[in-house]
């Protein structure tokens, strides 16, 4: 059984695609992070407020409304979530500590050119000409090789916060998994994978997943700069975490680009490329981005789910009606993920039927 991580280390990236600058040095935004885009921060003067849905998971009508919410717009907020306030508090002052280290610090855990894990920009840099305002730091299960570098006797209590918050959101990311296939008549049968089960053989099935924090900095010019270029999430579905900063903003055609902004005890879910493939386009695979303030650090915690990375997915014959053709091939999770990583926003039309 292949893992996540080992999915990555076919696909390495040269280092000055991983290392960070030291945003803290920086009085202005260096030429090599200034995006020439004159709507940074702007959204569409039709939507003063978001039109983003904020479901409550203990609703008795929560699968239809996620369902719709996922179709239209590919993304909600949901409340009532089942994650501990302190839990969520603790991970954002843990990774508030991590972030507030040196630049030279935080080197120590960088991630390596084949590995998954570990400090750096994001993975989808390569693809553009300029540099994002933005670090991270990827954890899959626990973060103790790289943390044990930063603090090599007071790393237990960063560990055991992300392990802790890791485990719950898979419980979470199950449940909305499942409310998901509901939506759609799928029944349990069909997605067998989804508990990490024993099979006859003895071996376990494992789900990919991966806990990213991310940092922006505040920005001496926010205008000129990018925190996140536009992208879409390979995986099913993104559970989000974000301070009360604004940042994060979605597409939809004909509107441009809406903001998600916090809302207090709610997280932001949103649908991958893994499920408009599952659902034949039904669902939309929602592009976003992330713009940054000129005075405020943003933190944000994201959760990627998705099926065994060996998992061999195609569009669901319940979601296909009789003059309706797949459009896209079979393709194994590990298969898409490559393409991913190696295409960005093409990689669906090459898995095209």
């Amino acid at each position: 059984m292949s893992t996540l991580s080992e999915a990555y280390e076919d696909l390495p990236l040269d280092l000055q695609h991983i290392k960070p600058v030291d945003f803290a040095s920086l009085q202005a935004v260096p030429d090599s992070h200034v995006w020439h885009d004159s709507s940074f921060g702007a959204c569409s003067d039709e939507h003063e407020n978001s039109l983003v849905p904020v479901i409550d998971l203990e609703d008795s009508n929560a699968t239809e409304l996620i369902g719709q919410a996922c179709e239209t717009l590919g993304v909600f907020q949901l409340k009532n979530h089942g994650i501990p306030l302190s839990l969520i508090e603790e991970v954002e002052s843990e990774a508030a500590r991590f972030f507030a280290l040196s630049a030279r610090q935080k080197l120590k855990a960088l991630r390596s050119p084949g590995g998954a894990t570990g400090y750096g920009i994001a993975r989808i840099t390569p693809f553009f000409s300029k540099y994002m305002w933005h670090e991270g730091f990827t954890i899959m299960g626990s973060p103790v090789d790289h943390v044990k570098e930063l603090w090599p006797h007071d790393h237990e209590r960063f560990c055991d916060v992300m392990e802790d918050y890791q485990k719950k959101m898979k419980v979470l990311a199950e449940r909305l998994t499942r409310l998901i296939f509901k939506s759609l008549n799928i029944s349990d049968e069909e997605i067998s994978w989804l508990s990490s089960t024993s099979n006859d053989s003895g071996s376990t099935s494992s789900v990919s997943a991966a806990l990213q924090l991310n940092s922006y900095p505040p920005c001496p010019e926010p205008n000129q700069t990018m925190g996140l270029a536009p992208h879409t999430d390979t995986f099913l579905l993104t559970i989000l975490h974000q301070t009360q900063t604004n940042g994060l903003q979605i597409f939809k055609d004909g509107v441009g680009w809406l903001p998600v902004p916090p809302v207090e005890g709610a997280l932001v879910v949103n649908m991958g490329d893994l499920f408009h493939i599952l659902t034949n386009a039904r669902f939309t695979n929602v592009l976003h981005r992330v713009v940054v303030s000129g005075t405020q650090q943003r933190l944000s915690t994201a959760y990627f789910y998705g099926p065994p990375i060996d998992f061999i997915l195609s569009p669901f014959s319940k979601v296909l009606n009789s003059a309706q053709a797949p459009h896209y091939r079979s393709v194994a999770v590990k298969e898409y993920v490559a393409i991913k990583a190696q295409n960005l926003e093409k990689a669906l039309s090459f898995i095209r039927a």
